[in-house]
């Protein structure tokens, strides 16, 4: 039984120059009715997880979440997926400086209304500031990755940022690591200190 897995896998490879067939059909059998446009994969661990926390099941829902491989893939997203391709609802969350590479693909697309939302910094930024340097590195130490932040912080180019923006970059110091994080920062959140962009987009869905 096809799942929104294979529709995502037919969206990328749609998006990667491939035929449109396998995503419209699964589309239309899989009602799916909404499209979350997000940057890469430590995202869609983040709105997953929060989605779990509250009891959501975005599939069931019709809600696709996308791994663009990119904020500069988000028109080429926008254009398929949107009012211009299969007509569905386009939504996402975005950088601050991505943004102007949302409202471009959001205008191409067609899309009347420029519905998604903005992290000051980043994703990794918005958990750390919500969860607090302590609570993040709590975190870490539960996931035995302690010794190897510590190792990072060390390091002569670390030791002009303060240790919020040292945590986000040790976040993307090693493959998945951003991934697995994305999941863990936001199962340690508190109810009432989810980051506004993030609470306000599953709000929306």
């Amino acid at each position: 039984m096809a799942d929104m897995g294979a529709f995502r896998e037919a969206v990328a490879a749609w998006a990667a120059g491939g035929p449109d067939e396998d995503a419209r059909e699964l589309a239309e059998r899989l009602d799916v009715r909404t499209a979350v446009l997000l940057e890469g994969p430590s995202d869609v661990a983040a709105v997953d997880a929060l989605a779990a926390l509250r009891g959501r099941d975005l599939a069931a829902e019709g809600v696709c979440v996308v791994a663009m491989g990119g904020a500069m893939n988000v028109g080429r997203h926008a254009r398929l997926l949107g009012p211009s391709g299969l007509g569905l609802r386009l939504t996402g969350l975005c950088d601050a400086r991505e943004r102007p590479f949302y409202a471009r693909g959001w205008a191409g697309a067609g899309a009347a209304e420029q519905h998604y939302f903005v992290c000051v910094a980043d994703l990794e930024d918005e958990l750390v500031r919500a969860l607090g340097v302590p609570r993040v590195e709590e975190v870490v130490r539960a996931e035995g990755d302690l010794r190897p932040l510590r190792t990072f912080q060390s390091q002569p180019a670390q030791q002009g940022r303060d240790a919020g923006g040292q945590l986000r970059r040790f976040l993307g110091t090693k493959k998945g690591r951003k991934i697995r994080y994305g999941r863990l920062l936001v199962e340690a959140l508190e109810p009432g200190r989810v980051p506004a962009p993030l609470d306000a987009l599953l709000a929306d869905l």
